[in-house]
């Protein structure tokens, strides 16, 4: 008996005070009157009788939700539409139809069930319509609820009654003169439709609910209106229909509204002081636009400045730690917005860097084990934005300044000493960091920024901190390595960007993510000695030989302008070839590179094909012609691989170079023009490949002959003057002498060209004269 008892005192507490037994009896009879009401006065007079005897504080959940189930969503719903289609039909006043309607649904939208029943969702539009019109809200716009979406049809208390005349409106019914503004809504039934929003805002896909539903237009108008708890509580449900991923939809579908909303709050911010200005610093990041964005707006762009002339005198002032991460996140977004152009004059810049890298240096150089607070990494992400930007500006002092910056943007030399110095003290202190992460935090998307912040310094700077960045290269690769093969943290990592500001231009997250950043490093560094003994010790070269393998999958099944360039496998490519070029013994051991060159047999014959796709296709068939000239001849299925890479690639590269007008010096050809700064390089590194298989696989020579490229090659320099650069001319030669040199039928077909030529460029090959005797 005392452990039941112990278990009812346990359920009151949880639920309030719980109901004595006549209490109950009520609630009883009162349900079953709601379930078997046959008309709404019924069903009112119930809820009535509950409200009055039943408190909602003694009320547990499985009551509150039987409550909830017995009135349903129909009445609340044709409250609402009833006093939108017919103010006079119903016999109610047409406010406290509306009254009791947003009452109830407020009162419904507590169940999360409830909240997100497509008959609540119907109801949106016409409480967006009160908050943002009041009583007199178009009745154009009441379409969206229409009696088909509620069973009965027909309104509340619809009746064919006869109704008053002319002279009895607007008066109660002892006929004294209603002096009710029927024109506004109290802030009662505003809190009431806010409270539906916001619960509705607070389901998996209720933004988007929202969003659909026109609620940006409506509660920028309710912001206008600027009456104080209205103006608050739209402007935080507009922050958090903007904080998240349909920050960019709402952009797109809203933006006239957006950006007036987003002057209005700047101005104000510029006006406010003290505290308010810095608690506005956190509402302002949440409605500035996607960076693509924001270029568009001059207006904007002049407001922003604005924004930073106020923002100085406070990054120059004493704060605390919660003052200085405010002004530091929202200063990290607008330089996402529009770079340095409209920071200020350079000694400013500097203190901006200087006060992002302090902030990094003494949040992460704390002792192990200790946990970053949430507060603090949202700060720490800003400071990594600040300095990023930072390292391209830096980097890029003494380039000619772009015609649309001002000069007091560029940096001085001796500035961009100071901002590289405190820059790599902070840089220091994130390795220090990452030294210190385990296994088990990889997801952690924290750690994912504090990733990503050092691979955008390594891929400028791998100079300085040589041996630290060396003895961090087991977890940066074993960290890319995870995610490359569990790809488990995509969607929570994407959530949590958007929540921290941080804007991407990516449309979507994938597994890849931390290898894509590392990837500029790891082509530097596989190009030193010291870091790619380690590198190679890590199985580097496996793991570029799966992101190439997994990219490729992506890439074949695009088509159209889908099929673009991707960056990140190119500089995978340039990062192998970096291997290919400096361990020899690596490449013929190594079963990875077995793996590679059937992925470059299969791949190179489809991406010749691909215009799009002409810098990739020059970077495979590089790389797999350095591979060729390692490797020895096969037999059976890997001879026919091999086969058909080299056709390929023989075709590929032929296209390339064209006989000049009249006589005049080489060409390039239409199809290589627009890649040709770009793929010329990487043409005459294949050209000396091409020349080493020929040496190491002479069976080539067969191919170079069935391919037509060494016929068109000799026309091409016979018919022309000249070559575009000396380089060229001796890359081709080269390929030519060692044709000569291992097929005598090459030989002599050389040797009658030549003499018959004349002149041209092919008359000005010294070498290739001497070995056929010309």
């Amino acid at each position: 008996m005392a452990d039941r008892d112990s278990e009812e005192e346990e359920q009151g507490v949880a639920g309030g005070r719980s109901l004595n037994e006549a209490q109950r009896q009520v609630l009883d009879r009162c349900l079953h009157a709601l379930r078997h009401a046959k008309n709404d006065s019924q069903t009112l007079a119930a809820l009535l009788l509950i409200t009055r005897l039943c408190p909602a504080s003694q009320l547990d959940k499985p009551t509150m939700r039987s409550i909830f189930e017995a009135v349903g969503l129909n009445l609340p719903a044709r409250l609402l539409v009833t006093a939108v289609r017919d103010t006079e039909g119903s016999g109610l006043p047409r406010y406290e139809l509306l009254s009791l309607g947003t009452a109830l649904l407020a009162a419904l939208s507590t169940d999360p069930d409830m909240a997100s029943h497509p008959q609540l969702l119907t109801t949106i539009p016409l409480l967006l319509g009160l908050l943002a019109d009041g009583l007199e809200l178009n009745l154009q716009n009441r379409a969206s609820v229409s009696p088909e979406d509620h069973p009965k049809g027909k309104g509340v208390g619809e009746r064919k009654e006869t109704r008053k005349s002319d002279g009895d409106e607007g008066r109660d019914a002892d006929g004294s003169s209603a002096v009710q503004d029927t024109s506004k809504l109290d802030e009662a039934m505003a809190a009431d439709c806010f409270l539906v929003l916001t619960a509705v805002c607070g389901l998996p896909r209720g933004t988007e609910q929202l969003l659909n539903r026109g609620a940006i237009p409506a509660l920028c108008r309710v912001v206008e209106q600027n009456k104080t708890l209205n103006h608050q509580r739209a402007l935080s449900l507009l922050g958090s229909l903007l904080s998240g991923k349909t920050k960019e939809k709402a952009w797109s579908k809203h933006p006239a509204e957006l950006l007036s909303l987003l002057l209005r709050l700047s101005k104000d911010f510029c006006r406010s002081s003290g505290l308010t200005r810095f608690q506005m610093c956190a509402q302002l990041v949440q409605f500035l636009p996607p960076a693509g964005m924001a270029s568009k707006s001059e207006e904007l762009k002049e407001a922003i400045s604005f924004v930073w002339a106020a923002l100085r005198p406070m990054l120059q002032a004493k704060l605390t730690p919660k003052q200085i991460g405010l002004v530091l996140v929202l200063s990290a977004c607008l330089l996402d917005l529009y770079g340095w152009e409209s920071v200020g004059p350079p000694k400013f810049c500097c203190l901006l860097v200087n006060r992002a890298c302090v902030e990094v240096r003494m949040g992460l150089e704390e002792p192990p084990g200790n946990d970053l607070s949430p507060e603090l990494q949202h700060t720490l992400t800003g400071c990594y934005r600040i300095m990023e930007a930072a390292m391209e500006q830096a980097c890029t002092a003494g380039d000619a300044a772009p015609p649309h910056s001002s000069s007091l943007n560029a940096l001085s030399l001796q500035q961009s000493r100071q901002v590289l110095g405190v820059l790599q003290e902070a840089f220091s202190a994130i390795m220090f960091h990452l030294q210190q992460v385990d296994p088990s935090r990889f997801s952690d998307p924290f750690v994912f920024a504090t990733f990503r912040a050092l691979c955008s310094w390594l891929a400028e700077e791998t100079s300085c901190l040589k041996e630290e960045v060396t003895g961090l290269l087991p977890f940066l690769i074993g960290y890319a390595r995870y995610h490359l093969q569990e790809g488990t943290f995509e969607q929570s990592l994407s959530d949590w960007l958007a929540q921290v500001s941080v804007s991407e231009e990516r449309e979507a997250w994938t597994g890849g993510e931390a290898l894509r950043y590392l990837l500029p490093a790891l082509c530097h560094l596989s190009a030193e000695d010291a870091p790619r003994k380690v590198l190679l010790s890590l199985e580097t070269p496996v793991l570029l030989v799966n992101f190439l393998t997994r990219g490729w999958t992506s890439l074949r099944g695009r088509s159209g302008s889908a099929l673009t360039r991707d960056p990140s496998m190119e500089t995978a490519c340039s990062t192998l070839l970096n291997f290919a070029v400096t361990e020899p013994e690596s490449v013929r051991k190594d079963p990875c590179f077995r793996t590679l060159e059937a992925h470059l047999s299969e791949a190179l014959p489809v991406l010749v094909h691909k215009p799009r796709l002409q810098v990739l296709a020059a970077n495979y068939c590089t790389l797999g012609l350095m591979i060729g000239r390692l490797t020895t001849p096969t037999a059976g299925t890997e001879g026919a691989a091999q086969r058909c890479f080299f056709s390929a690639a023989l075709r590929f590269l032929r296209r390339a170079l064209r006989s000049g007008s009249g006589s005049g010096p080489v060409q390039v050809s239409v199809s290589w023009e627009e890649s040709w700064e770009e793929a010329a390089e990487l043409w005459r590194l294949s050209l000396q490949a091409l020349a080493g298989c020929v040496r190491a696989q002479p069976w080539i020579i067969g191919l170079i002959r069935d391919e037509g490229w060494l016929k068109h090659i000799m026309g091409v320099l016979t018919e022309s003057s000249g070559l575009p650069e000396r380089h060229t001319e001796e890359v081709l030669e080269e390929v030519l002498c060692a044709v000569v040199e291992h097929q005598p039928d090459s030989q002599q077909e050389i040797r009658e060209v030549m003499r018959s030529s004349g002149g041209g460029a092919l008359s000005r090959m010294k070498n290739l004269k001497k070995l056929v005797g010309v």
